[in-house]
Order: C-alpha cells, then structure tokens, then sequence
C-alpha cells in the first residue's frame, strides 16, 4: 500500500521561515513573525519500488501571537502505483500550532512544541479517512553570526484508524548560509512503522533555500532512503515557492 507508507514522510515538515522547517523533513522551532505571514506553495513526494505518492499544496502561516505560529495546511495527493491505476484529490488537510516556551535570547537554545492534527480526508480515492494527531519538540541552536544553525527533534503520534499504529519520528539538520542570498544544508531522519506489517526507515537529505528579494524565497531538497529503502522511501524530494509579508 503505497499510500500508507509514505504519506507521513511526505507531512513531516511544518513550515517555519528563520533558517529551517522546509525544505527539510525535519523542522525548526522558530514561529513566523508577530502579525506577519508566509505562504509556501509547494511540491513533494516519495518513491518506493511500488510507486510514488506526491503532493501539491499551500502552506500557510501566520504569528498569531509573540511565539505563536498558526499553520493550515492544504494538499492534493497524487498516487502513481506501478501497473495499477493513478487516483488524485484532496487528501488530508492540516491544522497546526508551533509554540515557542524557550528563547536563544534567555537560554542560547530555541525550543518549541507544535503540536499538528491531520483531518480526515473526504476524498476516497487518496488519503485517510480518519483523523491522527502528531506532536513533536524541535530545538534549534545558531552561532558564527548566524551563518551556522542545527535544529531538530522529534515526537510521536497519535494514528488509530483502519490498519493504521502510532509512529514517532526523529530529526536533526546543519545548515549553513554561503551568502546573504543562499543557504545549504544536510539532514538525517527516521520514522518508524505507521500501520501494520509496515516498515521504519531512515533518510538523508540534502537542500537549499535562496532569497530571490525580500518577499519571494526559492528551496527544494532531494535524498535517498538508507533503511527499507524499496519499501519506505528510494528517494524524496521538495521544492517550494516562499511569499513572505
């Protein structure tokens, strides 16, 4: 089943501007700005031997509150199995909140929960047809004037429904800015089993964010898979158009 074992790896990023979150699987715990907005429209997905299952959407973002990022998310799922038939729709739409409690200014360290419900999708053909919570802790620390910066984290999530099993997933990125416009960066991530019979596995990935101006960012990523590859994740990849204001 295509679809089931690559759609959380598909999710996992939470968008956040600052220096990590997308194009990355793993995310950081810097909340959009008070009272400003950022817009990612985006493409991604996940091939396994099987197939691939891919996704395009909108990410949007706003700081609701000092340290307080709302996030819904939109996405239209594309599955592509091998000799079987392709299905497309409205998947699972996202409602997110990232919460800072601690502050690099006080502690040196960046720590947030963000907490994400994936609701239940109405197409049949794509998606899951009931509703799953995950809720992880990101952390992130920058230094060298901010040119360097590692985040990441993890948490576990709440995923009952059809054949599916609660999951927890891990994280961990390095960046580095090369100019004032671009930033390259490294991750490893993993995920175990989200539904029965199903395999963990465990990612590399490597990306770029480069600021066209002050309003408009270009990313993507790519990586392959390192653990049940063939059945999880041969490869993964991202790329996004960021609106800032």
């Amino acid at each position: 089943m295509v679809r089931a074992r690559v759609i959380a790896a598909l999710l996992l990023a939470a968008p956040a501007l600052a220096s990590g979150g997308p194009p990355y699987v793993t995310d950081d715990p810097e909340p959009t700005d008070f009272q400003h907005y950022e817009v990612y429209f985006y493409d991604g997905g996940t091939a396994i031997s099987a197939g691939t299952t891919s996704e395009a959407g909108i990410d949007f973002n706003y700081g609701g509150l000092p340290n307080l990022q709302l996030t819904a998310v939109i996405p239209v799922e594309f599955d592509d199995p091998q000799g079987g038939e392709a299905a497309h729709g409205l998947t699972n739409i996202q409602l997110a909140a990232k919460y800072r409690f601690l502050d690099a200014k006080d502690s040196g360290w960046d720590v947030s929960v963000f907490p994400r419900v994936f609701l239940p999708s109405t197409t049949t053909s794509v998606g899951t047809r009931y509703t799953s919570l995950l809720v992880p802790i990101w952390a992130e620390k920058d230094w060298d004037q901010e040119r360097w910066s590692t985040f990441g984290g993890g948490g576990c999530a709440l995923n009952h429904g059809a054949n599916a099993t609660d999951y927890c997933i891990l994280g961990w990125v390095l960046t580095r800015k090369l100019t004032e416009a671009l930033q390259l960066g490294t991750e490893v991530y993993y995920q175990s089993a989200d539904f029965r019979g199903g395999k963990a596995f465990t990612g590399l990935g490597a990306g770029f964010t480069y600021d066209l101006n002050e309003h408009f960012h270009l990313m993507g990523s790519i990586g392959p898979g390192l653990q049940n590859a063939a059945q999880a994740n041969l490869y993964t990849w991202y790329a996004a158009l960021l609106v800032t204001y």
